[in-house]
């Protein structure tokens, strides 16, 4: 392997050596398979193509300054996959076949991890979908389950950046009582279009209002929201919203801070209430929201007004990135070193 520049990785996929691969035929699970290859043959039938039956986790290794491998709450991504899997009728992967491949990947594809201090980490990706061929609407018979690892560079360049975001009601990511609640590919697919309209209007991403009143704000594209005020963490409470590890997590660091915490409805006039605004997910951990304009309603929503990320999002994003590296005391027991 060449030498990789680590610290100017992209955000995006590079192949490394090895991936697993694992089959549900039959009515179980085989065994894990190690693989070369990058790509996998399909039946043109596959349910997973015709009617989206595909759910996938997003995690990642740390390389720490003692040179432990470190990862960040495996459990909850193996709990929320399964929880995804119920959710759109798939075969549930037992818990312990999701720990032995994501561990066997990370080890097999040791060289690919990046060094302590570069900002970089290996992002791990498990994929589930339906396999089987059915042509009438209905549960696949067979389910493959992957994953793969790819080096990622940080997702801001140069540092944590404030972003601006647009408020569009002309789209919906997800419906009450629909899979908003799932990581499932149908949900990201729902919010491209809304997605694309932001960035070509110059923001990073859509803030989403609930689909059946447009009052509250359920997430911000593939990220969910939080907002700051009178000490106090906030994030919405919705029937159709994933369930962010990551903001699970700074909920549990602001206590730990002595920051208030609140998950309840977050109406769209509470916006002009806060201090400080941001969207969080495994991939940037916190992106701090610099502004939220609001076209339909001729509104426009300021924070991070010198241009840098407020105080209170700045004293989470780094214990909670000093956790995951393992410069911080794991107060928690989130972290799990691979051996």
């Amino acid at each position: 392997m060449e030498t990789l520049d680590w610290k100017n990785l992209p955000f995006g996929y590079m192949k490394t050596d090895y991936n697993i691969r694992c089959f549900y035929k039959d009515g179980k699970w085989g065994d894990l398979e190690v693989s070369k290859s990058d790509h996998i043959d399909v039946h043109i039938a596959a349910t997973g193509l015709h009617y989206g039956q595909e759910a996938f986790e997003g995690l990642k290794a740390y390389m720490g300054k003692d040179g432990k491998v470190r990862l960040f709450r495996w459990e909850e991504n193996a709990l929320r996959f399964a929880f995804s899997a119920d959710g759109i009728m798939m075969a549930r992967l037992p818990e312990e076949k999701f720990r032995e491949a994501v561990f066997k990947v990370v080890q097999l594809n040791n060289k690919f991890i990046p060094p302590y201090g570069s900002g970089a980490s290996l992002y791990i990706r498990p994929l589930l979908f339906g396999s089987g061929a059915e042509v009438g609407v209905k549960p696949a018979s067979e389910y493959t389950f992957i994953v793969f690892v790819t080096p990622v560079g940080p997702y801001f360049k140069g540092g944590i950046k404030p972003v601006s975001m647009l408020i569009c009601r002309d789209y919906d990511r997800a419906a009450p009582k629909g899979t908003g609640i799932f990581k499932v590919g149908g949900n990201y697919a729902a919010s491209l279009r809304a997605g694309m309209a932001a960035k070509h209007g110059g923001y990073a991403s859509t803030i989403f209002l609930d689909a059946k009143r447009k009052k509250y704000i359920d997430e911000c594209g593939p990220a969910n929201f939080f907002g700051i005020k009178d000490n106090t963490y906030i994030t919405p409470k919705s029937e159709s919203i994933l369930r962010s590890i990551t903001n699970m997590s700074l909920i549990e660091v602001a206590g730990s801070l002595g920051i208030k915490t609140s998950r309840r409805r977050v109406p769209v006039e509470e916006l002009a209430e806060f201090s400080e605004a941001g969207a969080c997910g495994t991939a940037a951990v916190i992106s701090p929201i610099a502004k939220i304009v609001d076209p339909d309603k001729n509104k426009i929503y300021e924070y991070c007004k010198d241009g840098k990320p407020g105080p209170v999002t700045m004293k989470l994003y780094n214990k909670l990135v000093g956790i995951q590296y393992g410069d911080l005391e794991d107060e928690f027991g989130w972290i799990t070193v691979v051996e």
